[in-house]
């Protein structure tokens, strides 16, 4: 049930910047975080650089399973995962998982979330 989510008080509060490497700690995000990447990234970082934490969550929010959301909603919070969605870049999540998680969190959070997922924008006169 979703009531069962940590209010947003007791969520985990992530200060890293949102698209920082992910912090490899041995704390239970830290290895939900590790686990995530390992499950859900198949490629190699670009410029050896580790994949962000914002990436690894928006990547499982995307693909996950039932109980790989429940896992997220437990360890990171509802208010994380907003915040994954607000700095969620084109691409990441797709429309059927943005209006999942719209849905979801707006409930929770008892606030509008963004209607739509990113959208990559092209200036008409470069076409």
């Amino acid at each position: 049930m979703i009531n069962d989510l940590p209010s947003p008080m007791t969520a985990r509060r992530n200060t890293q910047a949102p698209n920082a490497p992910a912090d490899r700690s041995t704390d239970a995000v830290g290895r939900l975080i590790a686990e995530l990447e390992r499950k859900y990234l198949w490629w190699e970082p670009v410029g050896g650089e580790p994949h962000s934490e914002c990436r690894i969550i928006a990547q499982a929010m995307n693909f996950g399973t039932f109980d790989d959301i429940r896992h997220l909603e437990r360890t990171l919070g509802p208010e994380r995962l907003a915040e994954v969605m607000g700095q969620a870049e084109p691409g990441w999540i797709s429309d059927r998982s943005w209006e999942f998680w719209r849905g979801r969190l707006s409930r929770v959070l008892e606030r509008a979330m963004p209607e739509e997922a990113p959208r990559r924008s092209f200036r008409g006169e470069a076409l």
